[in-house]
């Protein structure tokens, strides 16, 4: 099973590279990508207890996918106050017959 998420002791070896940003892009692919990691483990698992494990990871990622994607939706969805009351041709038009 894949980690995405670690915790460093230290400070003394860390990089550039570990105060980037994460992106909300990049957020939702490693979420995607450990969904399927646990689906395939869910899939491939025997035992009872590893079974509710992947169930419950199967649950958590679920949710945490929704709620990425629900943030990317209102990221690109525009402000109310930036959309026109009325069509932008019809402004023109009326500009010019008058």
């Amino acid at each position: 099973m894949k980690m995405y998420f670690n915790q460093k002791m230290g400070t003394e070896h860390m990089t550039e590279e570990d105060y980037t940003p994460v992106t909300l892009k990049d957020s939702i692919e490693k979420t995607r990508k450990a969904l399927n990691d646990a689906y395939a483990g869910f899939d491939n698992a025997v035992d009872v207890d590893m079974i509710d494990s992947y169930i419950y990871e199967i649950n958590s990622l679920q949710k945490r996918y929704k709620h990425l994607t629900d943030l990317a939706a209102l990221e690109s969805a525009p402000a109310e106050d930036t959309l026109y009351k009325h069509s932008p041709v019809r402004a023109l038009i009326s500009h010019v017959l008058g």
